[in-house]
C-alpha cells in the first residue's frame, strides 16, 4: 500500500547510535533486591525489604529514629485522630516508654478520642446516624470531663495536654494506661494539643470556654515551638494522619523557632498517611527541609504502617533502646 502523502517522514531507526549496557548507569541492581538468604539466617524483617523506593524509605525512617536516639536528639510525632481510632495508641505509648518518642502533638479530635478511650474504653460514634437527629457530639461525659479538666488545671504556664493528662492520671480512669495523653503526663513527656475552635464535639457544650481553651492551646503552641527548636542536627519529626492542622502548626512553629535563633537544620521529616495530601507534603516533607534536611513520604494504612515501623525499630534497635 502506498504511503499517504504526508509532509512528515518516518524516523530512520537504522541510523540510531547505540552503546553497551555495561556503559549505562542503571537505577536498580541485584544488590538492592530482597535478601532472602540473609533473612533466613537472621530472621529480621528488615532483610526482606529491598533497597528500592519505599523499601529504602522506610528503612531510612527507622535509621533516622535510631540515630536520633543515639545522639540524644528529639523524635516528635504529630498525629491526627484516625491514628487513635485505628487502635495504634498501645504502640505509640510503648515507643514513648522505650525512649523512641520524646514528644507528641495532637489536634483537638485526637484528644477527644484519647480521653474517651481513657474513661470509657470506646470511641468514635456513627456520625451519619446521629447527625439526623441532632445527637452527633452530644454525649455529656466527654465534654464535661475535658472542659472540666481545662478549667481546673490550665494556668498561665500549663497547657491543654498537661491539664488533660493530669486529669486522666489523677482520676485513675479505667483505661488510663491506653491514653497517650495520660501516659505522656506520667512519663514527663510533653503531649501538646492544637485546637481549632468549633472543630471538636466538646465545643458544642455549655461547659466549653473559648477563653480557657484558647489559653490552653496557645500555651501548648509555645511549648511545641520550643520542642521544634531542638530538632536541628539529627532530630526527627513524623506527621501521622493529620492533613491540615498539624502541618500548619508545624511550619509556623518551625519559622518561629528559627526566628528565635535556633539552628533547625539537618533533621528528618516524615509524612505517613493513607493518602498523600498537599499540605503535609508542602509543610512537612518539602518546605521545611529545603537545603536543611531530608523529607520522606510513606503511604499506607496506619494499622499496617505503624506496626511495621515499630517492628523494625525493635528488631534492629534492641541494643540502642532497651
Amino acid at each position: 500500500m502506498k504511503r499517504p502523502g504526508y509532509r512528515f517522514k518516518p524516523a530512520d531507526f537504522g541510523k540510531l547510535s547505540t552503546y553497551s549496557i555495561t556503559e549505562r548507569k542503571s537505577v536498580v541492581n541485584t544488590g538492592m533486591f530482597t535478601d532472602l538468604e540473609t533473612y533466613r539466617k537472621s530472621g529480621f524483617y528488615a532483610d526482606l525489604l529491598p533497597d528500592i523506593l519505599k523499601g529504602r524509605d522506610i528503612r531510612n525512617v527507622v535509621d533516622a529514629i535510631r540515630t536520633a536516639k543515639s545522639q540524644n536528639k528529639p523524635v516528635v510525632v504529630g498525629m491526627g485522630a484516625h491514628v487513635i481510632k485505628c487502635g495504634m495508641a498501645p504502640i505509640l505509648i510503648d515507643l514513648m516508654e522505650r525512649g523512641f518518642i520524646d514528644a507528641v502533638a495532637m489536634n483537638g479530635a485526637c484528644a477527644v478520642h484519647d480521653l474517651e478511650i481513657a474513661y470509657h474504653g470506646a470511641t468514635s460514634e456513627i456520625v451519619a446516624d446521629e447527625i439526623k437527629e441532632g445527637r452527633f457530639g452530644m454525649v455529656r461525659e466527654t465534654a464535661e470531663y475535658l472542659n472540666g479538666a481545662l478549667a481546673r488545671f490550665v494556668s498561665d504556664e500549663t497547657g491543654f495536654g498537661a491539664a488533660l493528662g493530669r486529669f486522666i492520671s489523677e482520676e485513675k480512669t479505667p483505661h488510663g494506661p491506653l491514653s497517650i495523653i495520660g501516659r505522656g503526663y506520667e512519663l514527663g513527656k510533653p503531649v501538646t494539643v492544637h485546637v481549632a475552635i468549633g472543630a471538636d464535639i466538646v465545643h458544642i457544650d455549655p461547659t466549653a470556654s473559648g477563653e480557657i481553651t484558647g489559653r490552653a492551646t496557645m500555651n501548648d503552641f509555645k511549648l511545641f515551638t520550643g520542642i521544634v527548636g531542638e530538632l536541628g542536627n539529627g532530630g526527627v519529626y513524623l506527621n501521622i494522619g493529620s492533613a491540615v492542622i498539624l502541618p500548619e502548626v508545624f511550619i509556623k512553629a518551625l519559622s518561629a523557632a528559627r526566628n528565635l535563633g535556633n539552628d533547625v537544620t539537618g533533621f528528618t521529616t516524615v509524612n505517613m498517611d493513607m493518602i498523600q495530601h498537599y499540605r503535609p507534603h508542602a509543610n512537612v516533607v518539602n518546605r521545611p527541609i529545603q537545603g536543611a534536611g531530608k523529607g520522606i513520604s510513606l503511604t499506607g494504612h496506619h494499622e499496617i504502617m505503624i506496626p511495621l515501623v515499630y517492628h523494625l525499630l525493635l528488631e534492629e534497635g534492641k541494643s540502642a533502646c532497651p
